[in-house]
């Protein structure tokens, strides 16, 4: 029932459900304070929030100070970018909201800020429930190191497969897993529970809360979530269908209630991006040191490749993910697998490139086209790709025929052959 995160199920479980927003998909994301709303309504801790359309709401402000203004785009890395202020006053908070209201991240610009109570954390968490499309069962994620870095810390993630019934007796047995103990064990499953309920009642592909954070007095405080909806699931769901563009609904709808969030006149939605707005430059690469480079779509796909990689004495070079950041899930999925080798291209470190892709019937025909350039290019890098394509059989896709692209149904296959061409003489002396 439970396992670390070191085999090719789980891999698929976390790969899938790191899908997020595209209108193209058929995933959809909620933005960090409409995926708060739900969690209020189903018992998840969050902290006194209120959103805030245009700076001058903030003298109008009804959460204490001091305060975090957060920028509401689709986009990742708000921290990094800028997008996250803490203030202490009226005067500091009006300056930093007109601040973030222009400030673009990954070219997206605002159309709301979600002002916050500032919470200081002894410890963070990480938690999530998944589908398994393959078994068509609910999977619990859990971490002791959750926060910015959960990635590249992918040896303290652990899963439990909801394979009957779901009781506390789950949500229990992930704490224990996690290492936590006392009464954080009772706080964490308490959660747990709760994401299972709204997973459950709003039939979820994903939902997140990534840091679950602990304070000093012991409390935990979901500081940020994620919540993925299926786009099969809207039509039994009416009131979360008109959270499917930012700005189109003033709140999040009660739960409890089967009506429709009034649609306000006064928001417009937030510039979505599209294929001429994104560069290569503009692919966040986790730089290794190794030989390898992967490329997955989904943090969670990323974070168990590469303990895999790793596990089969393989050095990444580096971790790129092309599947979760939602700046990049507005586009078709072969248009970000070229830019992502697109960035990579004139790299000198790389001996063997690893796609692990999870794919949709939708997604099939463009992937091999997507691949083609690469390995046509006469400058720049040219390496092996070793392929792991998962999804559908590989004779409903059409590749390339190259000698440097290898496909592979089976991680485990697909990596020792990675590690073979990375290595070939320390394969053959261990033979």
């Amino acid at each position: 029932m439970e396992t670390s995160l070191n085999g090719d199920r789980a891999l698929q479980t976390i790969g899938f459900a790191s899908s997020a927003f595209s209108p193209s998909l058929p995933t959809m994301n909620l933005l960090e304070y409409q995926a708060k709303d739900l969690f209020r309504q189903v018992g998840i801790p969050v902290l006194p929030s209120q959103r805030i359309d245009r700076p001058q709401d903030i003298k109008h402000l009804t959460v204490p100070y001091p305060i975090v203004l957060k920028s509401q785009v689709y986009a990742g890395g708000r921290a990094k970018a800028g997008g996250i202020r803490f203030v202490e006053n009226t005067i500091d908070a009006v300056a930093a909201a007109q601040t973030l209201f222009n400030l673009q991240i990954h070219r997206q610009l605002p159309a709301a800020l979600l002002a916050e109570a500032k919470y200081t954390s002894a410890q963070e968490l990480y938690l999530a429930v998944v589908l398994d499309q393959t078994q068509g069962r609910p999977v619990l994620l859990g971490s002791a190191k959750g926060g910015v870095n959960v990635e590249l810390n992918s040896q303290h993630m652990k899963q439990v497969v909801v394979d009957q019934d779901f009781s506390a007796f789950y949500a229990r047995r992930l704490g224990v897993l996690m290492g936590v103990q006392g009464d954080l064990i009772r706080q964490v499953s308490h959660v747990v529970e709760r994401m299972y309920r709204l997973f459950m009642q709003c039939d979820l592909d994903w939902v997140e809360i990534n840091p679950l954070a602990v304070g000093k007095d012991g409390a935990v405080m979901a500081l940020d979530g994620k919540v993925a909806i299926n786009d099969d699931a809207l039509g039994r769901h009416a009131e979360l269908a008109k959270l499917r563009f930012f700005g189109t609904a003033e709140r999040v709808p009660n739960l409890a209630a089967d009506r429709l969030a009034p649609v306000p006149q006064s928001v417009s939605p937030s510039p979505l991006p599209t294929a001429e707005t994104i560069t290569p430059e503009g692919m966040r690469l986790v730089e290794l040191g190794g030989s390898i480079g992967i490329l997955c779509n989904g943090a969670g796909l990323v974070m168990a490749t590469l303990d895999m990689v790793m596990q089969a004495e393989g050095t990444p070079a580096f971790a790129l993910n092309v599947g979760s950041d939602g700046l990049l899930m507005s586009l078709p999925l072969e248009k970000r697998i070229a830019l992502g080798l697109d960035a990579i291209q004139h790299r000198s470190d790389i001996k063997v490139v690893l796609l692990n892709l999870l794919y949709g019937e939708v997604e099939r025909h463009g992937v091999g086209a997507a691949i083609a350039p690469f390995l046509q290019r006469r400058d720049g890098l040219r390496c092996p790709i070793i392929l792991r394509w998962s999804g559908m059989a590989k004779d409903a896709v059409e590749f390339p025929t190259d000698s440097n692209l290898h496909v592979f149904e089976d991680l485990d296959e697909a990596i020792a052959k990675a590690v073979a061409l990375a290595y070939p003489a320390v394969v053959r002396n261990a033979r």
